[in-house]
């Protein structure tokens, strides 16, 4: 996973987000707002803290988990939840419990980073290119 640590990745593409964003239950305007940003993400790491970065035009977030701990989070959207992020290869699943569970699955390649994300049976794929620093 270090490989991928500190890169950034900025979003290319994007499939189903207004419909998963929908199913979360996110008002018309914020959907409209982030549907039309291309948000940059970077992961970093120190003394095992990781800290997730995703940062636009519309809206900065940030959070940052130990591996395999529960931490509280605000999404972006304002919703509270409880998160717990795993390590599985060069995938990072997040799984957000709130009023609904959401899985949050994220791939690093060398050269992108695929986000898959699921809520009831609606599936959003976002892939983020890495950019030159």
């Amino acid at each position: 996973m270090t490989a991928f640590l500190g890169k950034r990745y900025k979003l290319l593409n994007s499939e189903n987000f207004d419909e998963y964003m929908k199913a979360l239950g996110v008002g018309l305007v914020t959907r409209k707002m982030g549907s039309t940003v291309s948000p940059v993400v970077e992961l970093t790491e120190s003394d095992g803290t990781y800290t997730l970065k995703t940062s636009s035009t519309f809206k900065n977030s940030e959070i940052k988990f130990k591996l395999g701990e529960e931490f509280d989070e605000e999404t972006p959207d304002g919703r509270k939840v409880k998160s717990v992020c795993t390590l599985e290869g060069n995938k990072l699943v997040q799984v957000q419990k709130g009023e609904k569970e959401t899985t949050i699955e994220r791939e690093f390649t060398p050269t992108e980073m695929k986000a898959i994300m699921k809520v009831d049976d609606v599936v959003c794929t976002r892939v983020y290119k890495v950019q030159d620093s």
